[in-house]
């Protein structure tokens, strides 16, 4: 007996060996001499890389790499240039603005000639449109309220419907109004409101929330062209940013058309969980419909498995809701949707195995969120969920612990901590210092042990993950120079953030397996930076730059200055 084992044990002892002297299969693509921050478990660094079929299949030092190194090889000499996996945005609207760049694209403007002189351009280039319509206008233009006779000035014979950049106001012109029907007699809608003269009471062309339906359900629908146009253009700045992998926030069945077009052609190129839009007027009877589509829409590249949820609106426009009234009146927002319907439908969905995606900006949409969550979880049991709430603004302070004992991600934006103008002039008035303290403080609740993951919330702001990353360690806009954070107690540094455009984004996704950091077995979702990002200040981060994204090794954008590396031994 013990001969057997003997000869079993030298058997096994021969095989590991031969194993360990094998030369490996050669690689497609190496990366060498880089700085390749890993972003595992023990946030390791490593020299060199290699990839093969899409895999990586080595990571560690420039001398390692010589058996991965065959003759059809192609290597490529990173001199110092810093290699990442992939960013994943965990809330993004690719369709809807990449719809809205080929709209009247108002985005980045700042001022109110700005606006018109860009309204104006876009109406005389496009007589043929019947409906003039766009977005991407600042909140900050005539205190968030701009009026009707500006957009009458300029285009009285055609309707004019433009979004908000937040997307919780639109701004209509007289002739909107009039095809809509909006009238002084109008009463506001559930939940929304008709900006109004305080002195006619006539409607002044600012609409917030659901009172924005009244004018777009009268405005033609979007083809599916449009849809896949829109998404393609979402897709080539994504790529060129670096990145490989999205949630995408508020779908219906035309979004998921597009992206199951371009995914059956080949185009689809990041990873895509797709969270069903959750229509509050319709209720809990559009749950079958979700579960049809989960199963209609399921591929390696797209999966249909969350549901995103509205909870409130913005602190900017007083629709945000509020645990105590903004200051100099007694509003507080409101919930779209009250605890006693927001629990069940919790329940429900988690019951079915949904991922819920929550908006909630307000402490009370935060906390409200938190107890609908917890309910589903006291209802169902404790599961692997990954629950998410996004946005995340104003939190009271004893909801920040929690996220980590719930176990829900807590999905920031984090290129909105800044002192910015809307933070300056329309947030810090309505709140005051005290409860000013808590907005966005992305530290204290990393410190609890939950998971923070990032998203830009395109097109609201940024797409770039860089500028996000930047604002999050610095505290100030990307344009300021190094000074003062603002709240700098909520204040984080480098690895935190990458981890959350990374490896915690790959998790929201239940992708961490498979992608979100550099280990051997992962599939090669991976970009290349022109600079080091540990070793620049941190307020220059937003100057770097991706020169090459790969999705499962294969460039999906390369920048002309990278080269594409050369077939040859390592020497």
């Amino acid at each position: 007996m013990f001969a057997r084992l003997a000869l079993l044990l030298l058997i096994v002892l021969h095989s590991v060996a031969a194993a360990q002297t094998t030369t490996p299969e050669p690689a497609d693509t190496v990366f060498r001499g880089g700085g390749a921050y890993t972003v595992d478990a023990t946030r390791s660094w490593a020299e060199a890389v290699a990839i093969r079929a899409g895999r990586i299949v080595y990571v560690g030092t420039d001398a390692g790499l010589k058996p991965w190194i065959g003759p059809q090889t192609r290597s490529i000499d990173l001199k110092g240039k810093m290699l990442l996996p992939g960013f994943h945005d965990a809330h993004i609207h690719l369709v809807g603005g990449g719809i809205e760049l080929d709209e009247c694209n108002l985005n980045g403007l700042t001022t109110m000639d700005q606006v018109l002189a860009a309204v104006r351009q876009y109406a005389e280039r496009h007589p043929e449109k019947k409906w003039i319509r766009g977005g991407g206008w600042p909140l900050t233009l005539s205190g968030g309220n701009p009026h009707k006779d500006l957009l009458d000035q300029i285009v009285s014979d055609r309707p004019v419907l433009l979004d908000a950049f937040d997307g919780h106001s639109s701004w209509v012109n007289s002739r909107a109004l009039e095809i809509a029907g909006v009238t002084k007699g109008t009463p506001d809608p559930p939940r929304g409101r008709i900006e109004r003269d305080p002195k006619t009471g006539e409607p002044t062309g600012t609409l917030r929330e659901s009172a924005a339906r009244l004018v777009i359900v009268k405005s033609p629908p979007y083809t599916h062209a449009e849809f896949v146009a829109g998404l393609r253009r979402g897709l080539e700045i994504a790529n060129r940013f670096g990145i490989t992998s999205v949630q995408e926030a508020r779908v219906n069945d035309q979004h998921l058309n597009a992206f199951a077009e371009l995914d059956k052609s080949g185009e689809l190129t990041v990873r895509t969980v797709a969270a069903i839009g959750f229509d509050n007027a319709k209720g809990m009877p559009q749950i079958p419909q979700f579960v049809e589509w989960r199963k209609q829409f399921q591929s390696k590249r797209l999966r249909a498995t969350a549901v995103k949820i509205f909870q409130d609106g913005v602190i900017e426009s007083r629709t945000a809701a509020l645990l105590q009234p903004y200051l100099g009146g007694e509003e507080r927002g409101w919930l779209n949707l009250e605890p006693e319907v927001l629990k069940p439908l919790a329940a429900e969905l988690d019951r079915l195995g949904f991922q819920i995606h929550i908006h909630a900006i307000g402490d009370r949409g935060i906390q409200s969120s938190l107890d609908a969550l917890e309910f589903a979880r006291d209802r169902n049991g404790r599961r692997d969920s990954r629950h998410h709430i996004a946005h995340i603004q104003l939190f009271d302070p004893p909801d920040i612990a929690r996220f980590q004992r719930l176990g829900v991600v807590a999905n920031f934006q984090p290129y909105w901590a800044q002192a910015d103008p809307y933070i300056v002039d329309m947030t810090l008035p309505v709140l005051g210092p005290e409860r000013s303290r808590w907005l966005y403080p992305i530290r204290s609740v990393a410190k609890t042990g939950a998971v923070i993951a990032c998203g830009s919330d395109w097109s609201v702001s940024s797409m770039n993950p860089l500028d996000a990353i930047q604002v999050a360690v610095t505290r100030r806009g990307i344009a300021e120079v190094p000074g003062p954070a603002w709240i700098p107690e909520e204040a984080v540094d480098l690895p935190l953030m990458l981890a959350g455009y990374t490896i915690n984004g790959a998790y929201v996704n239940f992708e961490e397996a498979e992608t979100g950091s550099i280990e051997v077995g992962k599939a090669a979702d991976l970009i290349v930076l022109d600079r080091n990002l540990f070793e620049i200040p941190p307020h220059e981060i937003h100057l770097a730059k991706v020169l090459l994204t790969l999705l499962e090794g294969k460039a999906v954008f390369r920048d002309a200055s990278f080269p594409e590396g050369s077939r040859s031994r390592q020497n």
